[in-house]
């Protein structure tokens, strides 16, 4: 699979093989972008940027309309390249499918309630227009976790916005990108208005963040990625819009549904096998439930099914590598080494030893001084905290992290589910269940992340704000 730059697939100097994490088997092979290719991709960006951002905007809604028609006419090639390039189940790549589907028809609508505002004079001397204009050519780091679903994040509000992007996605979830990077071509897409290059981080990553051409750096990672790319970017002044780490807590109340909070904890911490930025990260349950909770989430996690065939009912694939299984498997050994309990998992599923698979694993007894208790564990790992009784100790402790991605709540008072949103320190706080749309903004605060993904607030970090003001007579027209 070919780079995609300036409207065209182009030829590349090296390539680099694709594996399923599931066997290790070799699925495919992408073209590698060197620096001139790079270079090549962010200059074609910025040549496209007067015509593209010129377009009108029902014009480019009609493009993107366009790209959505052949995604959805691909659905079944796209969905088997994520299937295949994370291990992920069949099942599960229709949410990384449908968010991209749902980001061009939303952002295509949304883009069009962009209107030019005016602004009273004070002294009657002036008219005052303000105008939103795209902030310029924006490039896009992407993580693997979600192929599609990251992609879609930002390709949505950049087409819509008129801003020409330069896309790199993991180096080792690149298919499914490269993909949509040749059904770009192959509706003709305006030249530059999307490039897709992949190469090392080290070398591409910094040369794109470096590079004076993007006005904006976007990107879905860690925190520590953010810090690097805004401390590689600072050779300019750029925009930034980030989704970076969660460290999510739960807090689980005794007068709880507790199947519901078990339902939903298992759902987020077991699916995409726990590499989620905004799977429960924390468990906290109150004294009197802890024990019939746990019970629960055990039994929920012993009836997991994990593996990778397309055919069969699967709940869980593999980690996404092996370096990745090991960081795991050593978060769960340093919390029973300290005194935790393992009840449920740990290490290889029966019978999958093969690939990067890891158990649905459940600890009990887990503190802050174990790595367990303080770190993004993105795995397939619950992590039940001490219980507690005070609310107001809990929610000190549920906001004792660096991280403010995302919160769980789980109540049936609804003046308590009240008082621990307010309290809360962070983006989203989900009560009583969890919901992700297109059309609902994800945000974090703290060091989990600047600007927003999803909703009509997305389009605010790739738009820059203009103002034109006009003497009404020029006699007159002074400061």
């Amino acid at each position: 699979m070919r780079p995609y730059i300036g409207g065209k697939l182009v030829a590349f100097p090296a390539a680099a093989n694709v594996m399923n994490p599931a066997n290790n088997e070799i699925i495919g092979a992408i073209g590698l972008a060197d620096l001139a290719l790079t270079q090549q991709a962010l200059e074609a960006a910025e040549a496209a940027f007067p015509t593209w951002s010129d377009i009108a905007v029902n014009e480019r809604a009609q493009w993107m309309h366009k790209l959505r028609d052949a995604i959805i006419q691909n659905e079944e090639k796209l969905r088997h390249y994520v299937h295949i390039e994370m291990g992920k189940p069949w099942a599960a790549t229709a949410d990384d499918y449908q968010m991209l589907v749902d980001s061009l028809e939303y952002y295509a609508a949304e883009i069009q309630n962009i209107k030019e505002e005016y602004i009273d004079d004070s002294a009657g001397t002036h008219s005052h227009v303000i105008s939103r204009e795209p902030v310029g050519v924006v490039a896009a780091f992407l993580a693997w976790n979600f192929p599609l679903l990251n992609l879609a994040y930002k390709l949505g509000p950049a087409m819509a916005a008129g801003c020409p992007i330069v896309i790199k996605p993991s180096l080792q979830t690149p298919l499914s990108t490269y993909a949509v990077g040749e059904l770009c071509a192959e509706i003709g897409l305006p030249d530059g208005a999307v490039n897709i290059i992949c190469g090392s981080d080290a070398a591409i990553g910094d040369a794109i963040s470096a590079s004076p051409i993007p006005q904006m750096l976007t990107l879905i990672g860690s925190t520590q990625t953010g810090k690097h790319v805004i401390r590689t970017g600072a050779t300019s002044i750029k925009r930034y819009s980030m989704e970076l780490g969660g460290d999510a807590p739960v807090l689980v109340f005794e007068d709880a549904d507790l199947d519901n909070a078990a339902d939903v904890i298992c759902a987020l911490k077991f699916g995409n096998s726990g590499q989620i930025c905004v799977a429960p990260n924390r468990v906290y349950a109150h004294s009197t439930i802890a024990e019939k909770l746990t019970q629960k989430i055990v039994e929920r996690a012993e009836n997991i099914k994990v593996g990778f065939d397309k055919e069969a009912d699967i709940n869980m694939g593999p980690l996404i590598d092996q370096k990745a299984w090991a960081r795991i498997d050593g978060l769960v050994k340093d919390a029973v080494s300290r005194g935790a309990s393992l009840l449920a998992g740990g290490g290889y599923p029966d019978g999958l030893e093969q690939g990067s698979f890891y158990a649905p694993t459940v600890i009990s007894g887990v503190t802050k001084e174990m790595q367990l208790g303080v770190e993004e564990v993105f795995g397939p790992i619950i992590s039940m905290m001490q219980p507690f009784e005070d609310e107001v100790a809990i929610l000190c402790a549920a906001n004792d992290t660096d991280a403010g991605l995302t919160a769980y709540v789980f109540t049936s008072d609804s003046e308590r589910a009240d008082r621990c949103a307010r309290a809360l320190r962070f983006g989203e706080v989900q009560i009583n269940g969890v919901r992700y749309a297109i059309n609902l903004p994800h945000v974090g605060i703290k060091q989990s992340g600047i600007g927003v993904d999803c909703s009509h607030l997305a389009l605010d970090d790739y738009l820059v704000t203009k103002r034109v003001s006009r003497a009404l007579n020029i006699k007159g027209g002074g400061a």
